[in-house]
């Protein structure tokens, strides 16, 4: 029997809805290993023989029972939750709970069929956590610094140890993203493409390989949509004109690692630096320049991945 399953997932638990024909079955697991093999006996015993899983991209905490599932033989889809609120708007869903969100997903995933998705590499997935904890203990810093500027004298000593200890452990997790990649040596391959791009450094170069590299686009469209970093318009018969913006919907942090690289190379590399002239004679705002650069030079990576040579001005 074919059947949609719909995952709602939080940190500690998850909610299942199994839509068979049009009926729903549903239950709660721990999102943990026991939760998962207590939701493949529960799924074996409702004698489903094909089934579709699928569940919102909502973080890591979604990334282990996916790649279990999949492992299992199921297909799998991680859509962008916007999909779904999109979705639910069109059935003009009133209820917002982890149960009715499940069912929602189900429903989604038998009306839409999203496209399969696949766990990345192991390696890849090393490095995704690595830098993810790097992003972490980054922001904690700056949280620490922060506290520090209006501390009391009294409770000031302290603040200076932890950021101590934190500039420590961020050294640490850098150097252990440099050995990581350089202990694979396709991940070093992509690392030295990368590196030939005026502009871009070694943090940003640890982001691009760990969610851009290993991912199928068949565009530098698609790896702007992914980022983000694609245009979004706002108009509407007469009245309607709003200013065009990036949709923002993709992941922060890239965005975020993409943007001082983007001024570097608005300065140093020779083909982003004349496309923002073009730019700025045009009388773009400069804010409007900085995005545009860092679409520019997200698209020039990709190129540089997808053809496996070297950044050359005379070929972009």
């Amino acid at each position: 029997m074919q059947a949609d399953l719909g995952l709602d997932i939080a940190k500690a638990k998850f909610d299942a809805a199994l839509l068979l024909g049009e009926k729903f079955k549903t239950k709660v697991f721990s999102n943990d290993a026991a939760g998962w093999a207590a939701l493949s006996a529960w799924l074996a015993a409702q004698s489903v023989t094909t089934l579709r899983v699928c569940l919102e991209a909502t973080g890591t905490y979604g990334l282990a029972v996916a790649t279990y599932l999949h492992d299992q033989g199921h297909q799998v889809s991680i859509v962008n939750p916007a999909q779904i609120k999109a979705f639910a708007a069109t059935l003009l869903s009133r209820n917002k709970t982890d149960r009715a969100d499940a069912r929602l997903i189900a429903r989604f995933s038998a009306l839409h069929q999203p496209a399969p998705w696949q766990p990345p590499p192991r390696e890849i997935r090393l490095l995704q956590a690595l830098v993810r904890r790097l992003e972490a203990l980054q922001q904690m810093l700056q949280q620490e610094q922060n506290r520090l500027d209006s501390a009391d004298p009294a409770v000031a000593t302290t603040i200076v140890r932890h950021l101590e200890f934190l500039r420590a452990d961020i050294a640490a997790v850098r150097q252990q993203i440099r050995d990581h990649i350089d202990q694979h040596p396709d991940l070093r391959r992509k690392q030295a493409l990368l590196d030939s791009i005026p502009g871009i450094g070694q943090a940003t170069i640890a982001q691009l390989l760990a969610f851009i590299s290993t991912r199928s686009f068949t565009s530098a469209r698609q790896v702007a949509a992914f980022v983000g970093l694609s245009p979004q318009l706002r108009q509407s018969g007469s009245s309607v004109h709003g200013k065009t913006r990036i949709s923002k919907t993709g992941r922060a942090n890239l965005r975020k690692a993409l943007y001082m690289p983007a001024l570097v190379a608005w300065r140093h590399n020779p083909v982003i630096s004349a496309f923002c002239q073009r730019l700025a004679d045009a009388g773009k705002p400069k804010m409007v320049i900085a995005v545009a650069a860092m679409r520019k030079l997200l698209h020039i990576a990709y190129g540089v991945l997808k053809s496996g040579q070297p950044f050359n001005p005379n070929l972009t």
